[in-house]
């Protein structure tokens, strides 16, 4: 996995911010998920007058390819126009943690600037189905 490929990644997601719906917020979101092997989903955030059922450009990249029937992902590409890289909201974090992750993200912004982040890194201490198998077998409370 290369730098050069990360960077590719970047310019898709960057594209993608493009077509962002966000008249609340003006805040344009893109992310890209690439698969092993090698195609592209990409995703823009859409905003709603009722706010919470706003969704992230991040989950709506995964949710393309998971529909699509992929599940084995390589890299993740984020980019918003801001001086700080902007890291996912914890919704999208469970969603990559669920979903990639093994795969390399990278957040990148339109100034230039990226990083390179592991899941772990921005999740320590993750939900996921390991904490429900044992939730069945415990006795109901009374």
């Amino acid at each position: 996995m290369s730098a050069e490929s990360l960077l590719e990644l970047v310019e898709q997601a960057k594209t993608a911010r493009l077509r962002s719906i966000a008249p609340f917020s003006n805040f344009l979101v893109g992310a890209a998920v690439k698969t092993a092997a090698g195609k592209v989903y990409t995703g823009c955030n859409v905003e709603s007058a009722s706010y919470g059922l706003t969704v992230c450009a991040e989950r709506v990249a995964i949710w393309k390819a998971l529909s699509e029937g992929e599940r084995d992902f390589t890299q993740l590409a984020i980019v918003a126009d801001t001086g700080t890289l902007t890291p996912p909201c914890g919704t999208c974090r469970q969603i990559i943690w669920e979903f990639c992750k093994s795969a390399t993200i990278m957040l990148a912004n339109l100034h230039g600037e990226t990083q390179i982040v592991t899941i772990k890194e921005l999740l320590p201490r993750a939900f996921d189905a390991r904490f429900l198998s044992g939730a069945a077998k415990e006795a109901p409370r009374t």
